[in-house]
């Protein structure tokens, strides 16, 4: 039997799955954010920083104002629970799942060791660069450099170093020890995943079924595009089969929402047998375009109606949104997005463009708008926020802005005042 849904219906159980259905705590602990990764299952490292590098952003989004160092002590000390893979791009996972990932690594090691390829050229320096950090323990590539054997040749550069990490990251050899900045340090696996988990082996159909079961946790409800995407699983043909197992075992259900359709078809969905649906969804958020509720276009397009595509690549003078717009959540629409920018030397976050998507309900939404900007503002540590004149939304949300500091002003709540 296949269940129905509307398209508001289908919007809250994916939100609520994302966790947005639950209360931001007053004070963000670590068990905070072990809970929202429980839920997100990875959270994607980007390297962009006009703002809050995106890794930082979704326990924003979830959980309001917290020490970005908390994180960093959480994912990145030496006794950390996590490890950095390749499990949708580049993201922080429970080291717990360093197994499932078996196949993507050996499809690393194959398609990257091909005849002519840049590995089969230079086994040496994989092998020199492995022995470096056997020798000497984890090390960031300028630390490998600094120690480079100095021949005449072509052997040696400073971007061998660089292939050779990744490469061998890429196929499990080296894992990310660590960061200092935004600067990895890299060990061999052995030396930052536990023994017992680096030998355990999934089976391939195992660990396929596992993701996929994971995917759909995660999404609440789903498309099978949907569910390849969430862990970026090319073998189409192996995530259908994973779907129908976890139907069959009651994992997964068949559902049909009103608007998912493909010309003119219903296309087929599925909803977690865990999956709630709440009757409503109170959440204001900031969501880093690496979300997983829009990270993927399809979805993002199909679910909230949002076409949504990052400038950053985009020539100034062809910019619709901004370098790096925000999708803005009120309740379970995506209403706006925000062109953020923290001007650290004058103690502002700039909101570089402001536009309204098509159900936005300004009057209703821009209050709550601005409240999340004075809030991302204070997480920052900047003081005020300014609104361009760039934008269909920009004015509303300099007034709503304006009364929030003049509202200040008026109950002498001077720490952390927000002028626009």
């Amino acid at each position: 039997m296949t269940d129905s849904l509307s398209a508001a219906q289908a919007r809250r159980m994916a939100l609520a799955a994302q966790g947005f259905t639950r209360s931001r705590p007053a004070s963000v602990a670590a068990r905070h954010i072990h809970t929202v990764m429980g839920r997100l299952g990875v959270l994607q490292i980007d390297s962009v920083n006009v703002f809050a590098r995106s890794h930082y952003m979704p326990l924003f989004s979830r959980l309001g104002s917290y020490d970005p160092d908390l994180l960093d002590r959480v994912f990145m000390a030496k006794t950390t629970h996590y490890v950095e893979y390749l499990a949708h791009e580049a993201t922080f996972m429970p080291i717990q799942d360093w197994p499932l990932w078996r196949f993507r690594r050996e499809y690393f090691r194959a398609r990257l060791a091909k005849a002519g390829s840049w590995a089969a050229s230079n086994e040496r320096t994989l092998a020199w660069v492995r022995d470096e950090l056997r020798s000497r323990g984890p090390l960031r590539p300028a630390d490998i450099r600094a120690d480079a054997p100095r021949e005449r040749g072509t052997w040696w550069d400073w971007d061998e170093v660089k292939l050779a990490l990744e490469h061998m990251w890429r196929t499990g050899d080296v894992a990310i020890s660590g960061r200092k900045g935004f600067e990895r340090s890299y060990a061999l696996a052995e030396h930052v995943v536990p023994a017992d988990i680096l030998a355990q082996e999934i089976p391939v159909p195992d660990a396929m079924r596992e993701l996929v079961r994971r995917a759909a946790r995660s999404h609440g409800v789903a498309t099978a595009s949907d569910l390849a995407d969430y862990y970026r699983i090319r073998d189409r043909s192996a995530v259908i089969t994973a779907i129908g197992e976890l139907t069959d075992a009651g994992d997964l259900m068949p559902v049909r929402v009103k608007g998912w359709e493909r010309q003119g078809r219903p296309l087929p969905a599925w909803r977690h047998a865990d999956a709630v649906l709440p009757r409503s969804v109170n959440a204001a958020a900031l969501l880093t375009p690496f979300d997983p509720v829009v990270w993927f276009r399809d979805r993002a397009l199909r679910a909230f109606d949002l076409d949504y595509r990052i400038e950053i690549y985009v020539p100034a003078e062809k910019r619709r949104y901004g370098y790096y717009s925000l999708p803005v959540l009120v309740g379970d629409r995506i209403v706006a997005r925000v062109d953020l920018k923290a001007d650290r030397a004058a103690s502002t976050l700039q909101v570089q463009s402001a536009w309204w998507e098509p159900q936005a309900r300004p009057s209703d939404d821009a209050d709550l708008i601005a409240g999340e900007l004075a809030l991302a503002a204070a997480w920052q540590g900047l003081e005020h926020v300014s609104v361009s004149g760039w934008g269909t939304a920009a004015g509303t949300l300099h007034e709503a802005l304006g009364s929030r500091a003049e509202a200040s002003v008026r109950r002498h709540v001077h720490a952390r005042e927000v002028v626009a």
